[in-house]
């Protein structure tokens, strides 16, 4: 097969997936390594897909039937990480010392639980990463969610195991953000979502700004269950007005490091 036969052949897989990492390439066309990655420089030169982590990505906002596709999560945490990493910043100093919290799966709660790992508090998450992370350099005390593991999108969850963790707050991110709330494709999330929302006195979702203009296929929560929303200071001023008029409070993590 040529090269120009095989970019085509990653660029249509793409159109009914988001990713496809370089071992998948590798065995779906029968070529090494070092050719899957050509052929993707090739096609992120050509700007029709994205070269990231591990593989490649279809462009921001792509979407089968007008409805936007998860991203795997080894994917997502490579996205926006600088924003991220301010919303989590901002987020951590909402919790308090003596604190019960619950961070959900997701790469911009990742961060989160990292800037919580030495703080004494108790943290609950169904994030296997972040557990992970937690067990080896936290000091918190941590409660992992039971039920069985899911490796994509990287969470654990029973559905007949009620959680039995309450906290003052649930941080969660989110695929998509919109009028109609806090949207996942995955049903997977948003039944963990609904499950852990009934479990915490406050609801904080983080996601950064380009979360606005995604458009996932199911409503997790309503805006009306959202207390408060941490960004970046790339939020349009029309959405502000959105998400205010609902009844969310907007918090901006700015790249100079203020709060607003």
């Amino acid at each position: 097969m040529s090269d120009s036969g095989r970019q085509r052949q990653i660029v249509e897989l793409l159109r009914d997936r988001p990713f496809a990492s370089v071992r998948e390439l590798q065995e779906r066309l029968g070529v090494s390594a070092a050719t899957v990655r050509r052929d993707i420089d090739r096609i992120d030169e050509a700007g029709e897909a994205r070269k990231v982590y591990g593989g490649i990505s279809a462009l921001d906002g792509a979407s089968h039937a007008g409805v936007a596709y998860a991203r795997p999560y080894d994917e997502n945490r490579d996205l926006a990480v600088e924003a991220k990493r301010q919303i989590a910043a901002l987020a951590a100093t909402m919790v308090r010392d003596g604190d019960a919290v619950i961070v959900h799966g997701g790469s911009t709660c990742f961060h989160l639980g990292v800037k919580l790992a030495d703080r004494n508090i108790r943290l609950y998450t169904n994030s296997m990463p972040l557990a992970a992370y937690l067990s080896d350099h936290g000091h918190c005390s941590l409660t992992v969610a039971g039920g069985e593991l899911h490796r994509e999108p990287g969470i654990t969850h029973s559905l007949t195991q009620a959680v039995t963790f309450y906290a003052s707050k649930f941080f969660l991110g989110a695929q998509g953000l919109g009028q109609e709330g806090v949207l996942e494709s995955h049903p997977l999330l948003v039944r963990s979502i609904v499950d852990l929302s009934l479990c915490a006195d406050q609801i904080v979702v983080l996601a950064d700004s380009r979360k606005l203009s995604i458009h996932a296929r199911n409503v997790a929560l309503p805006l009306s269950r959202i207390g408060t929303l941490i960004t970046d200071d790339g939020l349009a001023d029309a959405d502000a007005r959105m998400l205010e008029d609902a009844g969310v409070m907007v918090r901006i993590a700015s790249a100079s490091g203020a709060i607003q």
